[in-house]
This record gives C-alpha cells, sequence and structure tokens, in this order.
C-alpha cells in the first residue's frame, strides 16, 4: 500500500492555494485522516514547507510541442511554493508519487548539481545551441531559491557557455541576478516574461498566496527594463468571468513599467488542476464558480480542458477568438510587440577548461 500524506484534524493550512491533498492519478490506494482523540503539538500544526534533495542525472528536458516556441527547458526545482491554484505543471507531481494538491507548494525538490550537469552537456560535441526555457514549469525565482541558489549556479554556466535563455518569473529573487543576466541580453542572449494575472492584489493573495504582489511584480519589470534586459508581460492565465476584464489595464501596466511585448494565455485546468480550481471558486468567489467554469468549458470544447495541439495554448471558439482580438488591439494601441526579438544563438562557445589546450589562433 502506498503511503499518501493526508491532511491530519487539527493540522491548519495558511498561505496555500489548494485546500485539499488529493493523492494523484497513479496511487492505487488513499488514505483518510481521522481524529484518534490526541491532539498533535502545536509545531506540527500548521502544514509547513519541506525541501527535499535530487541529484540530478541530467539538466535538459527536451520537448517536441508545436505549441512551445522552444524545445529544451531547464528545471532548477520540482513543484512550488507559490501556490498558484491553477498551475498547470501541478499533476507533474504525481509522478513523484506525491498530491498535485498541497504536496505540490509544500513538498519540493530541488536539485543541486544541476549546474555542473548543465556544464556537461553542454559540452558534448552533439550539442547543438538554441535558446533554453526556464521556469516553464515551475518558478526558478520561488522563495526556496534564496537559500539555495541553484537558478543562479544555472546562470553562471548559462553566461560562461554564452548560451540564450527566456527566463519566465514572478518572483522578486531574479533581481538579484541581473547582474548576470543584463550582460546577456545586451549580447542578445537573455529576455525575460514576468507574469501578471490580475492587478487586484485582495484576488491575487488568494489565488497565488506566496507570489509577490501585482505591484510588486510590476517594479520587477521597472528594475529589468531599467538594466536593459527585454522583458514581456505575460497576462496568464487569463480566467474567464474573473479576470479576462482586466486584460488592457495589466498590459497598460506593463508598459508603463518598461515592457515592450505582451501576450496573454487563457486559463488551462489539465488533469488535477480541474478539481483543485473549481474546490477554489467554491470557496472564494461561489456566486461566479460555476460561470467562470462555464465560460472555462466553452473555451475548450465544451471541456475543462482540451489538450489537443494547437488549441490547448489559446482555446477554440468565439470567446478565443475575442480573447485574441483584444490582445491585438492593446498591444498596437500601446505599441507592445507580442514577442521579444529572437535571441542570438551564434555566440556559442564553451569556456576552456583547466588544463586544456590553448588554440593558437
Amino acid at each position: 500500500m502506498v503511503e499518501i500524506r493526508s491532511i491530519l484534524p487539527g493540522q491548519r493550512i495558511r498561505a496555500r492555494g489548494a485546500d485539499t491533498n488529493r493523492p494523484g492519478r497513479f496511487e492505487p490506494t488513499a488514505r483518510e485522516a481521522f481524529d484518534d482523540g490526541w491532539d498533535p503539538p502545536e509545531e506540527q500544526r500548521l502544514v509547513a514547507t519541506e525541501i527535499r534533495v535530487e541529484r540530478p542525472r541530467s539538466a535538459i528536458s527536451w520537448n517536441r510541442s508545436p505549441d512551445l516556441p522552444f524545445d529544451r527547458s531547464i528545471n532548477p526545482y520540482r513543484g512550488c511554493e507559490h501556490g498558484c491554484v491553477y498551475c498547470y505543471a501541478r499533476p507533474t507531481h504525481a509522478f513523484l508519487n506525491l498530491s498535485p494538491g498541497l504536496d505540490f507548494e509544500t513538498r519540493l525538490i530541488a536539485r543541486p548539481g544541476i549546474a555542473e550537469v548543465l556544464a556537461a552537456e553542454l559540452r558534448r560535441p552533439a550539442y547543438r545551441v538554441a535558446p533554453v526555457a526556464i521556469g516553464t514549469n515551475t518558478d526558478p525565482y520561488q522563495p526556496v531559491e534564496r537559500d539555495h541558489a541553484i537558478m543562479r549556479k544555472v546562470l553562471a554556466v548559462l553566461s560562461a557557455f554564452r548560451h540564450p535563455v527566456w527566463i519566465t518569473t514572478r518572483g522578486t529573487l531574479i533581481e538579484r541576478d541581473i547582474d548576470l543576466i543584463a550582460p546577456m541580453a545586451a549580447q542578445g542572449l537573455a529576455s525575460v516574461s514576468v507574469s501578471v494575472t490580475t492587478l487586484d492584489e485582495v484576488l491575487a493573495r488568494r489565488m497565488e498566496p506566496r507570489a509577490p504582489a501585482p505591484g510588486r511584480r510590476l517594479q520587477i519589470i521597472r528594475r529589468l527594463a531599467e538594466a536593459g534586459i527585454p522583458v514581456r508581460i505575460q497576462v496568464s492565465p487569463l480566467i474567464p468571468a474573473l479576470t479576462d476584464h482586466e486584460l488592457e489595464a495589466v498590459m497598460t501596466a506593463g508598459r508603463d513599467a518598461g515592457a515592450q511585448a505582451a501576450n496573454t494565455i487563457p486559463l488551462r485546468l489539465p488533469l488535477e488542476v480541474a478539481t483543485l480550481f473549481r474546490s477554489w471558486l467554491e470557496a472564494n468567489v461561489p456566486d461566479r464558480a460555476a460561470h467562470v467554469m462555464g465560460r472555462v468549458r466553452e473555451l475548450h470544447g465544451g471541456r475543462d480542458y482540451d489538450p489537443e495541439f494547437g488549441t490547448r495554448m489559446r482555446g477554440q471558439g468565439l470567446w478565443a477568438d475575442l480573447i485574441q482580438r483584444r490582445a491585438d488591439l492593446a498591444r498596437r494601441r500601446l505599441g507592445l510587440k507580442e514577442s521579444l526579438p529572437p535571441l542570438r544563438s551564434d555566440l556559442f562557445a564553451p569556456p576552456p577548461r583547466v588544463g586544456d589546450q590553448l588554440s593558437l589562433f
């Protein structure tokens, strides 16, 4: 029998996106906690963040999705303490025999040593350079990065190899690494996308409980732009009947902060995320829960989520077309691009190692 952690009677949840810890889809059994009459010690009452260590055997993850503008990515961490309830990456925790619910945001996996593994992979004779994406699964600048600094070490390797990188984040810790990112950006090797879902700080705190406030994310954009780093604001996910009315306002705020580009992706709820998000709606906006899910299903062909290539990232039908038109009009009015300039791959050069024979030319 597989041991599944449950929320025990008397335990408290504070500043978390999910309110349940249902087992992942691969678990053959589930266990339900019950009150046995023994009160847990005070220090065990609050559901806390746990960090485990994984020694990575590989650094670069490859994909062949036609919906994505990159074919490779790096994940310094598994799970994300930001706790965004709608996060499409939550189902990946099921592969670790952990719950996509609370486990995803409280039982994190740090991957120290990934920078050294990355350097070895980049030196392979068969390696062919192209931009690598970081932050497309879980945020590399979530709070755990403050203590582990794994992302900074990865950036140092990419900088040394002059390797192009796209970074997506909503974490303030990226400002710490401006000293690495700005010189890379000056060479056309780095750009950043910052996610801002809503300007409503009360709503943001409920949906994204441990992520920086919207105003603070706009400040991130400003500081990156002032350092000469190309920045795109991502109004993602755009949640129908909840945040979609803010699309133009968020784009405007991003432009005013220094963003050069803006895009948006409608909400998508793969696998376990749909149940978690419905539970969140019913607890936080019960008067709009049915309306929001009705619009979500309209966007995805009558289902909570449509996994088909070509439609899963933009939706389909009237509402998807309307969102795209609004985004296009807003970009034209604000002078924003949809994408940032392409990154350079021609500067890639593995740095010499100690003991390497120097070139004569």
